[in-house]
């Protein structure tokens, strides 16, 4: 079976819709994808994110490596086990996190000498140690270790760390995966577009199961994160999936998905609700509000979350202002569920013909927020 099977391609716009089919599971693309960062997202169980349309979690390489480690994930027979989460698990490489995290770090041809930004332990992160643990997290998808930049940077370090990521790609791709592991590229280049194409068209010679866009999200005016995927699209495989990395805002990923983008993944859910806001068909609420102390209409009208059947405005704020778990546990649920509602609702938009006009109505709505 192909892993990736696209069923229809808008016309007005490059968006489509497509399966991926991995050991744990379809998945139903455009996808958002849950970002589990130390094997759970924050305050949920596996069953909650079934039950609010999760259909991928993501775990982090740079942070599992470094708690438990990888004996306690081995000693379970993977991170599915681990976690007790059944369906598809994407893992990031650990390239971003030993970047922005690490408080000291060296780097050299086979990968990153660094310490931990937990105890100040040193480790040492290349793409073949981010593969053999990604192998022991026996995910579905596993990630190439890649050098991401922060926004801005100038071009002469751009281009060498296009160098770097590609290097680092070819040596990923050649290491050991685990049963039905498949591996994604990822462009780099920052703002130039001779970059983003030349590291795309190289990576696509070397051939991968998908390809993502990194180095996007951290940082730059939309405008360039727009301009990173039209530089790379092009010059991705049309038959593999297309992945934008660290990417969760509604109107973005519309946008995204426009120019042929098929996977997301961000902290956005989890990240607002822990500061008392709720993601909504009409943009942002700020629950923790004092104008909702009294209120008793649910946290979005017409969800069908447990939260917003269940309990009022007035109530979760409460739980939010006094900082009570509870709060930003219901706060989550409504999140994912509202991600994932609005994931499904793009692909009923592009199976209807109708895409265009749903993107710019998400806009619209969206651009505001109570």
């Amino acid at each position: 079976m192909m892993f990736f099977e696209i069923n229809k391609i808008d016309s007005e716009t490059k968006a489509r819709l497509g399966v991926l089919h991995t050991p744990h599971g379809d998945v139903h693309t455009p996808v958002f994808m849950d970002v589990g960062t130390l094997g759970a997202v924050k305050t949920l169980e596996p069953r909650d994110l079934a039950e609010n349309g999760a259909q991928v979690v993501l775990g982090n390489t740079y942070h599992l490596m470094l708690r438990p480690g990888a004996d306690i994930i081995r000693l379970h027979g993977g991170l599915h086990s681990f976690m007790r989460w059944d369906g598809p698990i994407l893992t990031d490489s650990g390239g971003f996190q030993v970047f922005s995290l690490a408080r000291l770090r060296k780097i050299s041809p086979e990968g990153c000498l660094f310490n931990s930004h937990i105890d100040g332990h040193e480790f040492f992160l290349g793409p073949r140690e981010s593969m053999e643990m990604q192998r022991t997290l026996a995910s579905d998808i596993a990630m190439v270790f890649d050098e991401c930049l922060p926004y801005p940077c100038d071009r002469a370090r751009a281009a060498k760390s296009v160098t770097q990521t590609l290097e680092w790609a070819k040596l990923s791709k050649a290491c050991p995966h685990a049963d039905g592991q498949r591996v994604f590229g990822i462009v780099q280049g920052g703002v130039y577009d001779d970059l983003r194409r030349r590291c795309a068209e190289e990576l696509a010679a070397v051939g991968f199961d998908g390809y993502a866009v990194g180095g996007v999200s951290v940082g730059e005016p939309e405008e360039f994160m727009y301009k990173a995927v039209d530089a790379s699209v092009p010059y991705m495989p049309e038959n593999a999936p297309r992945y934008v990395m660290g990417l969760g805002v509604m109107h973005q990923m519309a946008e995204c998905v426009a120019r042929g983008i098929d996977m997301f993944d961000c902290v956005i859910p989890t990240r607002i609700a822990r500061h008392g806001t709720a993601i909504t068909r009409n943009g942002n609420v700020a629950i923790k509000a004092a104008r909702w102390k009294d209120s008793l209409e649910p946290v979005e009208k017409g969800c069908e979350c447990h939260c917003c059947r269940n309990f009022t405005r007035a109530y979760v704020r409460h739980l939010v202002s006094c900082g009570e778990i509870t709060g930003l546990r219901l706060l989550t649920i409504h999140n994912v569920f509202a991600l994932n509602r609005f994931m499904r609702e793009m692909r009923e938009a592009i199976a209807d013909g109708c895409f265009r006009e749903w993107k710019d109505d998400v806009r619209a709505r969206t651009s505001g927020g109570a």
